[in-house]
């Protein structure tokens, strides 16, 4: 990987002439987003961002946590955060942001060694959580991994989308789900290669949630075809 989207982070951050992250996806035309929208503070964030930070408690492990504003927040209101995502130069970001517990960690590579004083109360996965399990049939070793950091009485606070909406009614996939799409991130005239990103319906985050032993309930849609759910 060449770490666009944390070079644009970083780049923020440092003052760094940032410009806007290209995206595209395989079944969308490219899309500008401005690098300054992940830094956004409480009151710009979406409502569903807002319910689940208002809903964390305990000890708290913020899963892809990009710029860090998700732990900033609640580092600030006082609650013990650890910070991670795959992006070397996101975490630095982060940490010059004065987060105290970042880190570059793959999910499925943070060892909780089956010691209480590793596990967590809130797993947040959020900015279309899902994504990190790239595809349906990968999906069941991350739903296996949360739960397995998990403290008793914990709870994951993932949102989605159900992107059935892009789709016109003879164009639906038949030989794969509609919500396995292909991202491709470009920056300042360099290219990421391709990777697979998954957005979850609720049912279909629901029944996989179940196979792999975990409670789901649906706290709340947001106002395009997205929702926060909470594992357990």
């Amino acid at each position: 990987m060449k770490d666009l989207f944390g070079k644009a982070i970083l780049d923020f951050q440092t003052n760094n002439s940032p410009k806007d992250i290209i995206t595209e996806t395989n079944i969308s035309e490219a899309d500008k987003m401005s690098v300054a929208y992940l830094f956004r503070d409480y009151n710009e964030m979406p409502k569903l961002e807002q319910k689940a930070l208002q809903l964390a408690k305990g000890k708290i492990l913020d899963v892809g946590c990009g710029a860090g504003s998700h732990s900033l927040y609640l580092q600030e209101k006082g609650f013990e955060v650890t910070s991670i995502d795959i992006s070397e130069n996101a975490i630095k970001a982060c940490q010059l942001r004065s987060l105290k517990n970042a880190k570059t960690q793959n999910i499925l590579e943070l060892d909780s060694d089956l010691h209480q004083n590793d596990k967590f109360d809130t797993i947040l996965l959020l900015m279309n959580g899902t994504g990190i399990f790239q595809t349906i049939s990968e999906s069941s070793k991350y739903f296996q991994k949360l739960k397995n950091l998990l403290n008793p009485n914990g709870q994951i606070l993932i949102d989605s989308s159900d992107i059935i909406y892009m789709f016109d009614e003879d164009e639906v996939p038949i030989d794969n789900y509609y919500g396995e799409l292909t991202f491709t991130i470009s920056y300042k005239n360099e290219t990421e290669n391709p990777f697979p990103w998954l957005y979850l319906d609720y049912t279909l985050l629901e029944k996989l949630a179940a196979e792999n032993g975990l409670q789901c309930e649906l706290i709340e849609n947001g106002e395009h075809y997205d929702y926060l759910a909470r594992l357990y």
